[in-house]
């Protein structure tokens, strides 16, 4: 196997230069979904159930786009390509059209199962626009640079998350209406989604104009493979599975508590702050009207966004441990302290701290699994790998949203507590990591 060439940096950055756009839609996606549907008239303790949906369509899609583009070669676009340009082309259809759930008149169950088809739609085509970029690193950098690489990638992902994070307070700071009819999602929210989407197509039109992936010949040079497997050789799910490294599970394994707490923190972070900070009472279902209520879900963005800095600033720092193993167990245990500490403030701006905690963590999610499994994987079926390590993302969401509602009462119904459980999570999480082979091959 050939050893594929060091790219220069711009190189580096094209490669995962448009998921900043497909970052934005998700950012705007994690930090609302809760609030507009608990707009459209959702019961608190029923508000992880509508979050079993960005995950289950993950664990669904993103196999299938990766197994499929293994065997796809359009001369003209690529491997990958096609199918960032179709998700997201899907994707800027249905941000148009979800935050608009309680503006057609519906009844309130009529609002609920529009929002909960759309939101199906966007998690659907979300997925596809944004596995094509764990697989363009994958496919086209070199084992010593694949840690900055995943790096770059963290600091656009999270350079995104901020700008989604940011939108509402945004367009409510120069005059766009943040209250609404009950059960109309208000102005604020409804044009983020629609600045995302514009952001969106613009990314992942300049990541095809920029982005040239390798033809068969050279992917299979590099990469150790036969020319004639590259496209036709077909891949059985359940065989990769039992050929996966040992490091597929173990970090699978850290995967699964680190997921579990961020699905937590989106999901109940906008109650939590409006009761720990703005004193709402969330037990009662009309407590979404309150525009304290809406306010806090404006604060949600700031400091979503704040975890987003600490995340970029920290997705700089990981390059500089020398160990894979010690950065993660680290910036886990960071992430850990950031959750815990959030049931302690009651001051909107010092719940910057805590924050920005949680994105150390964060910045190791998105960077470290990948450069760790990657770096274990031949080239040979590499997207149907990544597409099934998805499940690891996927699995533990939907865990943790079928029992939130029962984590919730278990807590008293106090969604603050629920961070603390996140905080738990990540501390199991950090443990883990003693179990991860970095230096797994197959």
């Amino acid at each position: 196997m050939t050893q594929k060439p060091s790219l220069p940096f711009w190189q580096i950055w094209n490669l995962s230069f448009g998921f900043f756009g497909v970052q934005i839609a998700y950012a705007l996606q994690s930090a609302n979904i809760s609030r507009i549907f608990a707009t459209l008239g959702a019961d608190p303790h029923n508000l992880s159930f509508f979050w079993i949906l960005p995950p289950l369509m993950g664990l669904i899609v993103q196999p299938i786009v990766g197994s499929l583009s293994d065997k796809t070669w359009i001369p003209t676009l690529g491997r990958r390509i096609p199918y960032l340009f179709i998700g997201a082309l899907g994707a800027v259809i249905v941000m148009a059209m979800l935050p608009n759930a309680g503006s057609f008149n519906f009844t309130v169950a009529g609002a609920l199962l529009f929002g909960l088809i759309a939101l199906m739609f966007l998690d659907t085509t979300i997925n596809m626009a944004m596995q094509p970029f764990k697989m363009l690193v994958g496919d086209m950098v070199n084992e010593k640079q694949k840690t900055f690489a995943y790096s770059v990638q963290s600091f656009l992902v999270n350079a995104g998350s901020i700008i989604g994070f940011l939108f509402p307070f945004f367009f409510a700071y120069i005059g766009i209406a943040n209250i609404a009819p009950d059960g109309v999602v208000p102005d604020s929210v409804i044009y983020s989604f629609y600045a995302g989407a514009a952001i969106l197509i613009l990314c992942v039109l300049y990541t095809m104009w920029k982005v040239k992936e390798m033809p068969p010949k050279e992917y299979a040079r590099f990469h150790g493979i036969e020319e004639t497997n590259v496209v036709k050789e077909k891949s059985n799910f359940i065989v990769l599975l039992k050929k996966a490294p040992k490091v597929f599970w173990t970090v699978g394994l850290v995967q699964f508590f680190a997921w579990t707490a961020f699905l937590f923190m989106w999901t109940y972070t906008n109650g939590a702050i409006a009761e720990n900070v703005w004193g709402v009472d969330t037990s009662f279902a009309g407590h979404a009207k309150l525009p304290e209520y809406q306010d806090a879900g404006n604060w949600v963005g700031i400091l979503f966004a704040v975890q987003a800095v600490g995340a970029v600033i920290w997705a700089w720092v990981i390059p500089m441990f020398k160990s894979q193993k010690l950065a993660y167990s680290i910036s886990l245990l960071i992430g850990a302290a950031g959750f815990i500490a959030a049931l302690f403030v009651h001051d909107k701006y010092l719940l910057f701290i805590p924050y920005a905690m949680i994105g150390t963590a964060w910045a190791a999610t998105l960077a470290l699994p990948f450069a760790i499994l990657t770096n274990a994987l031949s080239g040979k079926n590499l997207g149907a790998y990544l597409g099934l390590f998805n499940g690891t993302i996927c699995i533990p969401q939907i865990a943790a949203a079928l029992l939130g509602g029962v984590i919730l009462s278990l807590v008293g119904s106090h969604q603050i507590y629920m961070l603390v459980v996140a905080g738990g999570s990540l501390i199991l999480g950090a443990l883990a990591v003693s179990f991860v082979n970095v230096r797994s091959k197959i």
